[in-house]
């Protein structure tokens, strides 16, 4: 686990080497154990790395560089079947000589070219620099799990795996970090700017199962390598599921057991981090270690059902009982995200971090397995509609996407100062954003269709920049085994009814499959959201600070409409609304523009 940054010039245009450790210095709660940099400025190139040394301690170095020279790479990530693809290579007669998995990559790249990537079954962000080709690539995982970002000027291409070490670099084009207002109408939709926007005009995100390749003759190429959506659904007997189901679920697990320092895992108690840390004791000699933290209110407590599942695997369980009200912290966990997010559980999953930094550099999570197998409330709510089966496709689409938006397309135009308003009036978040993910999964059942929109959209948007930030700015690596390929293609070869079952049970087939592991007690509780009661606070003792945010912000003032936002304020206070989520998604946007000068056409 680390981070990358580095450059790559058209006009072979080096950058000063002060430029590159700052990009490095921006990282370094990434990857606090070295710094390696490969530079090349005779072909105006460079590749960095800020590591936190999981995997061979003493050899891990990064970049690894080809013997002759010709070829470097860095990653982020980790690539859990290193050991198996490093004894094919082996077999193959190539000599490795390290036990890490990036001289893996490497190895795997001189032989095979970027088709080797299709390999790797692992969380990774990967720069590639070929001077045979005198070729620059950028490789994303499957399915967002490791962050990576990119600002091309024309001139020079900058990437890094935050935001900040594009931001170090010399400001020659200010431009790319004005705020991109159609970015923000997004994010009044989704609660955070869906990719491949950020909130910056020249920043991109480099999207989930793609590579990109950069020459100087044939220009820029992108390429998807793996589309969840090629999966077929078929029919399965619940006992062959269940099956597949737990031998897929706990080989993911042992491959992400392998590490060189201590590891452990998040336990809340519910049916996915209990599952992940049962298979994991399978594995592990000496107690799991296992972290949860608890909050003095009942409603959003759930510390004893993760006491049981520790007691029941007889891990050694670490709980803390945590202040509850964290506003305090989001200026903190905005820095780490670079951009705006409205999720308020970002904080105790801050706060998680901070108590498993203390025993371990590793945790394991059950991120994934809500969006997999239908675990939120609203698939439930939404397809208990009578008209849920009965829409036409189109009305279907758009119905799913209203269900989940934050701000309808008519408030998000109130909401908005005239010059905006005329600005965004034709630019609709659902046909840019949502509708390219539901026309690619058509020949999916219905559940499926939406588990594929928030697969990816929610998960690589929101749901995994969590762990990943807020575990990297504390150095742990979360690491996540629903969302191995192996997992993720079953689940969309699985049909939605075994996932949303009679009466809108969520996970239906996926709680049956783990109750002789877990038991019926954590298998069947009812669900809580890992949250914070933030709209009690928004109402109470935390009004003022609200107000004076929402008020203070210079970022809101200029696309806002003020007395918008004060009727929401008022009609929340009283309880005439329940305007929490949009409350929430405004006053993030005005912490975070806190810095922000003003906004650039």
């Amino acid at each position: 686990m680390c981070g990358i940054f580095g450059y790559w010039s058209r006009a072979r245009q080096p950058l000063p080497p002060q430029a590159l450790h700052a990009m490095a210095q921006t990282l370094v709660h990434r990857g606090p154990d070295d710094e390696g940099i490969w530079h090349q400025p005779q072909r105006g190139v460079a590749l960095g790395n800020r590591r936190l040394s999981i995997i061979d301690l003493g050899g891990g170095h990064q970049p690894f560089v080809s013997d002759d020279g010709q070829v470097a790479v860095v990653q982020n990530g980790e690539i859990f079947n290193y050991i198996e693809l490093a004894a094919e290579l082996r077999q193959q007669g190539v000599q490795l000589k390290t036990a890490s998995d990036t001289e893996v990559i490497l190895r795997l790249y001189e032989r095979e070219g970027i088709g080797f990537v299709r390999k790797l079954n692992g969380m990774f962000a990967i720069a590639i620099d070929d001077a045979r080709e005198d070729a620059m690539y950028l490789v994303r995982d499957r399915i967002g799990v490791k962050p990576l970002y990119i600002a091309d000027d024309g001139d020079t291409v900058a990437f890094g795996s935050e935001i900040k070490a594009i931001k170090a670099l010399p400001p020659a084009n200010r431009s790319q970090f004005a705020i991109d207002i159609e970015a923000i109408h997004h994010y009044l939709s989704f609660n955070y700017i869906p990719a491949p926007w950020t909130v910056h005009q020249g920043v991109k995100h480099v999207m989930p199962g793609t590579w990109m390749k950069f020459t100087r003759r044939a220009g820029v190429q992108t390429q998807r390598w793996w589309r969840l959506a090629d999966q077929r659904e078929q029919d399965f007997t619940y006992e062959a599921w269940a099956e597949e189901f737990m031998a897929t679920l706990d080989d993911a697990t042992r491959i992400r057991l392998r590490a060189d320092v201590p590891f452990g895992a998040f336990l809340s108690g519910g049916v996915d981090s209990s599952t992940i840390v049962g298979l994991m004791a399978r594995h592990v000699e000496p107690p799991v270690r296992t972290f949860c933290i608890g909050f003095a209110d009942p409603r959003y407590d759930e510390s004893a059902f993760a006491l049981q599942a520790a007691q029941r695997f007889g891990c050694e369980h670490t709980s803390e009982v945590a202040e509850l009200n964290m506003l305090a912290r989001w200026p903190q966990v905005l820095h780490h995200l670079d951009q705006p997010h409205g999720d308020a559980s970002f904080m105790p999953t801050l706060r998680v971090s901070e108590l498993a930094a203390k025993h371990v550099k590793v945790v394991l999570t059950g991120d994934g397995g809500d969006e997999l197998f239908a675990g939120y409330d609203k698939y439930a709510a939404f397809f208990a509609r009578p008209d849920a089966s009965s829409l036409p496709q189109a009305g279907f689409e758009r119905a799913y996407f209203d269900s989940i938006s934050l701000f309808s397309p008519e408030a998000k135009l109130a909401l908005y100062r005239p010059e905006w308003r005329q600005r965004l009036k034709g630019v609709d978040s659902f046909t840019a954003a949502a509708k390219p993910w539901f026309d690619e999964a058509r020949h999916l059942d219905r559940v499926n269709q939406a588990l594929y929109l928030d697969m990816q959209l929610l998960l690589s948007g929101n749901n995994l920049v969590k762990p990943d930030r807020m575990g990297m700015a504390v150095s742990i690596e979360a690491r996540t085994p629903f969302l191995d390929w192996r997992m993720m293609e079953l689940a969309f070869r699985s049909r939605g009814s075994t996932k949303l079952g009679p009466g809108g049970d969520k996970k239906h087939w996926f709680k049956r499959a783990a109750v002789p592991l877990i038991g019926e007690d954590l298998a069947y509780r009812k669900k809580q959201m890992f949250t914070v009661p933030i709209g009690e606070w928004f109402k109470g003792e935390s009004h003022g600070w609200l107000r004076d945010t929402l008020h203070g912000s210079e970022l809101l003032a200029q696309i806002f409409e003020r007395p918008v936002i004060d009727a929401m304020l008022a009609q929340h206070r009283e309880g005439s609304a329940n305007f929490t989520r949009e409350l929430r998604a405004l006053v993030a946007l005005g912490v975070w523009g806190e810095a922000v000068v003003g906004i650039e056409a």
